[in-house]
């Protein structure tokens, strides 16, 4: 379907609107939104991972710009799972509205509550589980049970009088799931029954032939593991994939060792799951990290975040030997986890690091020790076959994920003007049964960055990365106002930039012929003089470097 720029129609009475503000060609951040009969649903407001072109910045919310002056509109934020791509930005999304009603599982919202003590804020929520039903405002709301890596997961079907939507949140269809808890298919097929008119689809593993592996099929490798390693076992995974934890808290107990979590994270998401029953501890398993000084090593397992690289979890700082616990020849570091998307370099330089000191690191790429939370080509083309949607519209993942989603959808029959394609902002109007992209919204990215929201822009990470890349010059040029004339040899301080107290004396007489022009076009503003100076730096730095750095210029009257 063709993409538009334009900005959407006012919507049709009687019409749904959906907007994906994240969530669509990439993955992370998912925010789905519909609108009908003047209200808006919310479905998830998850966080995205910066990449390394990122500097700096914690994570990068949805854009809720589009709906900010209508936030006494939001019935409800619904939240499929309690993945932090998933719930991650609620946090953010209450700071502006407190009393939205979050409604989600009882896993989910636990966790979600945990998170939003930090932001001291109490969240207006609604437990719920699968087979429930009930509305909010124009939208009667249904959950079907779906499984996923993380325990409580639920998809969403949502009626309007414009019809009938199924959301299926991230899932996959395991058969042997650890908690026995299985995609509701005979829920689907029975939805398909009434007539699904739009299907919003997971579409991250669409390009994945076959089906998932399940869960159970990792137990060898894992017990592998924890048998053949002669010290210390160190497992990396998400903080909040209990079924993971799970099987690494059984293997440790079958080979009589101790576990202790490592990182504020993964302590407190496993004290949630732990409390509520999720996570099955036998009594005596898990030790505070203190005591495992005490231990010997063939006796000791840790469970720690980082398995993405990020910079400043806890196994990106033992492979920098930045953490407390310092990897040793002889242990085994577990990456337990998916590889997301533009994470490849962090991830890679954390597993060298971690060899460099003796470890040996088992991982996706050398063992059986992840499957995948989604479903694989093969379980949508079966789930296609029982709703039979009259729409359908690919929801989380990049381009590559979301066109194959769509071929697949084809394949089954669904018409292929009946397809839509879209990119975050992307409004799809379902109509007389007929789904079509209408519109766009603008859509940018929101960084974090400390306490800072929506401050940092594509201009300040740019400079950013110039200054990591390229380095800083500070020049301090005392400057006779009358004359426009250097007084003295300008002072240069850099950063990131090789010198001696050589390098930068080729640079003065560019300075001084700057400062000549613009004593002859009756310059005097010093602003402008600063823009001067910093732009033949510049130039020099690169005629004669091929360098590009940052220059600070700081003008002083004599």
């Amino acid at each position: 379907m063709a993409r538009t720029s334009t900005p959407p129609p006012a919507l049709t009475p009687g019409a749904l609107r959906v907007i994906a503000l994240g969530g669509l060609g990439e993955i992370g951040r998912n925010m789905t939104v519909f609108e009908h009969e003047g209200k808006l649903l919310v479905v998830d407001c998850g966080v995205l991972f910066p990449e390394e072109h990122q500097p700096g910045v914690d994570v990068i919310l949805p854009d809720w710009t589009w709906m900010r002056d209508r936030l006494d509109d939001v019935v409800a934020v619904v939240l499929t799972h309690g993945h932090e791509d998933h719930i991650g930005g609620v946090p953010y999304l209450l700071r502006e509205r407190a009393d939205i009603p979050v409604v989600g599982s009882r896993l989910t919202l636990s966790l979600l509550a945990a998170k939003l003590v930090e932001h001291r804020i109490t969240p207006v929520t609604v437990e719920v589980k699968e087979g429930q039903r009930f509305a909010r405002g124009p939208f009667d709301l249904e959950f079907l049970a779906v499984n996923h890596s993380i325990p409580d997961s639920l998809a969403v079907a949502i009626r309007t009088a414009a019809g009938l939507v199924l959301h299926t949140g991230d899932f996959k269809m395991d058969q042997f799931p650890l908690d026995g808890r299985i995609t509701d298919l005979r829920g689907f097929a029975r939805l398909g029954e009434e007539g699904v008119d739009l299907f919003l689809v997971d579409s991250t593993n669409a390009d994945v032939p076959g089906f998932t592996t399940s869960e159970r099929d990792l137990a060898p490798a894992i017990d592998e593991v924890f048998r053949t390693t002669p010290r210390r076992v160190i497992v990396s995974s998400f903080a909040s994939h209990v079924h993971r934890i799970q099987q690494v808290l059984d293997a440790a107990h079958a080979h009589g060792r101790k576990v202790a979590f490592v990182g504020r994270s993964m302590v407190r998401n496993m004290g949630v799951a732990t409390e509520l029953g999720y996570l099955k501890v036998p009594d005596g398993l898990v030790v505070d990290i203190k005591r495992m000084d005490r231990m010997p090593p063939q006796q000791v397992t840790l469970v720690c975040t980082g398995s993405q690289g990020e910079p400043m979890a806890a196994l990106s700082r033992m492979a920098g030997g930045d953490h407390s616990i310092q990897v040793e020849e002889g242990d085994t570091v577990l990456l337990a986890s998916s590889l997301i998307p533009g994470n490849e370099n962090a991830i890679y330089r954390v597993i060298n690091g971690l060899t460099d000191r003796g470890a040996n690191v088992v991982h996706k790429g050398n063992a059986k020790v992840h499957v995948s939370g989604h479903a694989s080509a093969g379980e949508l083309v079966y789930c296609y076959n029982i709703v039979q949607p009259s729409n359908v519209l690919p929801v989380h993942g990049e381009a590559r994920h979301l066109r194959a989603n769509a071929e697949l959808a084809v394949r089954t029959g669904v018409d292929r003007d009946r397809v839509p394609i879209a990119a975050n902002g992307h409004v799809v109007d379902l109509q007389d049964g007929r789904a079509r992209i209408t519109g766009k919204v603008e859509i940018h990215n929101v960084y974090v960055d400390g306490q800072t929201v929506g401050g940092v822009t594509e201009a300040s990470l740019a400079q950013r990365r110039t200054l990591g890349e390229e380095g800083v010059i500070t020049v301090v040029a005392i400057v006779d106002i009358d004359s426009r004339r250097l007084a003295e040899p300008p002072d240069f301080i850099a950063h990131g930039f090789e010198h001696d107290a050589s390098t930068f004396r080729p640079a003065i007489p560019a300075i001084e012929k700057a400062l000549v022009g613009a004593s002859e076009r009756g310059v005097t503003d010093f602003e402008e003089l600063e823009r001067l100076i910093a732009r033949e730096v510049q130039n020099w730095a690169y005629r004669t470097h091929r360098r590009r750095p940052v220059v600070i210029p700081v003008v002083i009257e004599a």
